[in-house]
């Protein structure tokens, strides 16, 4: 697969972004939060209902004025251990009072149990390359998911596996190669660049698990090895 061209399309500007993103912080009304939302009476007792409902969901309440820069920089706020619902307090208000608006909503967040841990399962060793995983809705009522990837990992991770099995056949010579470029690799994990990560979105399961397994792929074949690469003390070409 020629995955030479994602880049383009997928690489976020998660440099820039990051300076100007609301930041997310945790207050005592209502759990995690940007910016400042108010909800009525109403709407924070069913906002306490809906989290404890869908407890497995990480949800992120967005005040209105915070709602744009929220959404356009919602990859900032994922997490790979659970899937993060960024959803803003007017929908919240509109739950609480229409009760097919709330249907709605709820019959996303029901399918999206079982699709997210569908999903981690068919990506199988490429899960391990996604940094945060999440989903947001739009005012139609439409879902969009998101994730962000970093194409560093599945690359590193077959440079180790190939180092082990060197040391296997070859204890002797290969032991001290393998044990500084291990060391290497290490030092460069702490070192990782902002552009290793990529933000893909999708409007569907199925296309993000696409662009999930082609942006690990253009990762491996950006960082393929060149022989003099293999010597020791080697340095890691990690640019895009």
């Amino acid at each position: 697969m020629n995955t030479n061209g994602i880049a383009e399309n997928y690489v976020s500007q998660i440099v820039a972004n990051n300076q100007t993103a609301p930041a997310a912080k945790v207050s005592k009304k209502y759990g995690k939060q940007i910016g400042e939302p108010q909800l009525s009476e109403k709407a924070e007792k069913y906002y306490e209902k809906l989290k404890k409902k869908y407890g497995n969901m990480d949800f992120i309440l967005v005040s209105a004025d915070q709602k744009e820069q929220a959404e356009a920089n919602a990859a900032k706020y994922g997490s790979n251990k659970s899937l993060i619902v960024l959803i803003d307090e007017d929908k919240i208000e509109k739950m609480a009072e229409d009760e097919s608006y709330r249907k709605k909503y709820e019959g996303i967040l029901d399918k999206a149990t079982g699709q997210f841990a569908q999903m981690k399962e068919s990506l199988g060793s490429n899960a391990d390359s996604v940094k945060a995983f999440g989903m947001k809705f739009d005012d139609y009522g439409n879902a969009s998911f998101f994730a962000v990837v970093d194409k560093s990992l599945a690359a590193q991770r077959d440079r180790i596996q190939q180092r082990h099995d060197q040391k296997v056949a070859d204890k002797k010579a290969a032991d001290k190669k393998a044990a500084k470029k291990e060391q290497q690799e290490k030092i460069l994990e702490k070192q990782k660049r902002p552009e290793d990560l990529v933000s893909v979105e999708a409007s569907s399961w199925d296309e993000l698990l696409q662009k999930i397994n082609e942006t690990v792929a253009m990762g491996r074949s950006d960082m393929v090895q060149t022989q003099a690469e293999t010597y020791v003390g080697q340095q890691f070409d990690y640019t895009i």
